[in-house]
């Protein structure tokens, strides 16, 4: 396979046919892709502690990211939400990154800058990704289709950008493909909450960050955030922070 030493804390491997595990990468992250082919999808999967049995686990044309656990946490800001050894459907975005490292027929001297800058790329958007919950288990098919996960993952994206909007679920389930039912058991089964706990989440962090950085009132500040009364609201708010807004604000600005 080919390697790509992009950077100290970080190695790619192209090609397909059998891998050796770099000295001391045993004890990172190995993020492996695959491409997909007829019939099957393009996969990921994150790897901790990797063998040299996992690297060639498939045979096939894959690309694989060998990264130090650090190196991981630092660029995710934090540990990363993914499920050691299960297998992810690729999102189309990601693999596109992945097939321009793959098919880059550039010259020698250019196609070594691009495919590092690439590789680096990729990394980056696959933590995005997971951080914001991008990624549809594989094996979730045989609860959800995958055309389905993937409504209801632009069911919450519609959620995290229409917040301020009044959503019902009717509406969301229709600007998704989705029937009623579907969304709410999919999204419970999906993401661990109701599409209620969902609006109001996002509603009150947006009530949080305006609370410390305008001085809008309270109550302006709750009817911005789809609540008609300010009484709604910080009951609301107390059942999310475990204090009322005034405080809220009051404690963080003295902080």
């Amino acid at each position: 396979m080919h390697r790509i030493d992009v950077s100290p804390e970080m190695i790619a491997l192209l090609g397909s046919g059998p891998a050796r595990l770099p000295e001391q990468s045993g004890s990172g992250r190995l993020f492996m892709l695959g491409f997909g082919s007829v019939g099957q999808s393009a996969s990921m999967r994150m790897i901790d502690r990797p063998t040299v049995e996992d690297l060639n686990r498939e045979s096939g044309s894959r690309l694989i990211l060998l990264v130090t656990r650090e190196a991981c946490e630092r660029v995710a800001d934090g540990p990363v939400p993914l499920q050691f050894d299960t297998a992810y459907y690729l999102p189309a975005p990601l693999r596109a990154i992945a097939l321009s490292i793959r098919d880059c027929d550039l010259h020698e001297a250019a196609a070594t800058p691009y495919r590092l800058a690439k590789c680096i790329e990729l990394l980056c958007d696959i933590l995005r990704t997971a951080r914001e919950g991008g990624f549809i288990p594989i094996g979730q098919d045989a609860i959800l289709s995958r055309a389905d996960s993937e409504r209801l993952l632009a069911a919450r994206r519609l959620i995290e950008e229409r917040w301020a909007e009044k959503l019902t679920l009717d509406m969301i389930a229709r600007a998704c493909g989705l029937n009623r039912a579907k969304l709410t058991r999919g999204f419970r089964d999906m993401f661990d909450c109701s599409v209620a706990d969902a609006i109001a989440q996002q509603r009150l962090g947006k009530a949080g960050e305006m609370l410390l950085a305008t001085e809008l009132p309270v109550s302006s500040i709750g009817y911005r955030c789809g609540y008609l009364n300010n009484t709604s609201f910080t009951r609301a708010f107390v059942r999310r922070f475990g204090i009322a807004p005034t405080q809220y604000r009051s404690h963080r600005l003295a902080a």
